[in-house]
């Protein structure tokens, strides 16, 4: 009887060893007997902070939460124990994000940008920057309702895209028409009609003045025209000017003489007689031509005539 109670003694001492052997490893995995430093952190909202999580950086955990509590101003201060060897990656200027999501837990992440500032001394404190997805669910929320009901307005029939539709079903419906294109930039068959009709006058006139043109050419300017005709009489016009300036140089030199040989004053007058009629006669044929040039000059206004001095 006493062998069995030693044996139960003894197996309940082996149980209690092995159970607080694998209690102690458990906490040595956890480094529990490794030295840390107490790093606090300050947000004004811990929800979905847990005891025992773990704070990461690039993804590996350097740090876990011991316990939260508020300070005096109502913030919300995060003990967070980490071991010695890895506090090396958390420097003065370190940034540590709570991040919440749709689905999961919360988490706690550090960064730190520039390793060579100084490390982060025991007990010192680190601002949280909160990114909390769940918090912009209703204000997405609250935009896409807004947007259902601008959408509601715009598809509605009194609303501009009704209008803008019935608008469109109301050109489409004109270009459709007999005008066409003209109808529907016209607004209405009738204005359109009106300016097919003036086009088409505006063509016959056109028509008319091209016929008239061409009839003006051959009367002006065709064989036996106008300004043949007028040019030929400028042409006699110009030869009968040139014959009274040679009489007028003939006066002019029976003057001269008439002075010089004041004796012959009888003979130069019967002479300047004989070119004073010869010189008159030079002049009426010239003044016949002039008519006849204002005769046959249809342009040149009924008071425009040339006239010797």
């Amino acid at each position: 009887m006493r062998h069995l109670e030693l044996k139960a003694i003894l197996l309940l001492v082996a149980f209690v060893l092995a159970l607080s052997a694998a209690a102690g490893y458990l906490l040595y995995a956890r480094g529990a007997f490794e030295p840390t430093q107490q790093v606090v952190l300050m947000t004004d909202d811990a929800e979905g902070v847990t005891i025992g999580m773990d704070m990461t950086f690039a993804g590996f955990p350097i740090g876990r939460v011991a316990r939260t509590e508020l300070a005096e101003d109502g913030q919300v201060r995060i003990l967070v124990d980490v071991p010695t060897k890895d506090a090396r990656w958390l420097r003065t200027s370190s940034v540590v994000t709570l991040e919440k999501g749709v689905v999961g837990g919360a988490k706690l992440k550090a960064f730190s940008g520039v390793l060579d500032d100084p490390p982060l001394p025991d007990g010192a404190q680190l601002l949280v920057l909160r990114g909390d997805i769940t918090a912009e669910i209703p204000k997405l929320m609250n935009q896409a309702h807004e947007v259902l009901q601008n959408v509601a307005a715009l598809t509605a029939s009194e609303g501009s895209l009704g209008r803008t539709l019935s608008d469109l079903q109301a050109v489409s419906g004109r270009l459709s028409g007999r005008q066409g294109v003209l109808g529907g930039l016209m607004g209405n068959e009738d204005d359109a009609r009106k300016l097919v009709q003036t086009i088409d006058s505006a063509n016959a006139l056109l028509a008319r003045l091209n016929t008239l043109s061409g009839k003006a050419d051959s009367q002006v300017f065709g064989q036996g025209g106008v300004v043949p005709g007028a040019q030929q009489t400028v042409r006699e016009l110009t030869g009968l000017l040139v014959d009274a300036r040679e009489s007028l140089k003939k006066v002019d030199q029976v003057l001269a003489d008439a002075t010089v040989i004041s004796g012959n004053a009888k003979d130069a007058s019967s002479d300047l007689g004989a070119l004073r009629s010869e010189v008159e006669a030079n002049l009426r044929k010239v003044e016949r031509l002039i008519n006849q040039l204002n005769r046959t000059w249809p342009f040149a206004p009924k008071q425009q005539e040339v006239k010797l001095p």
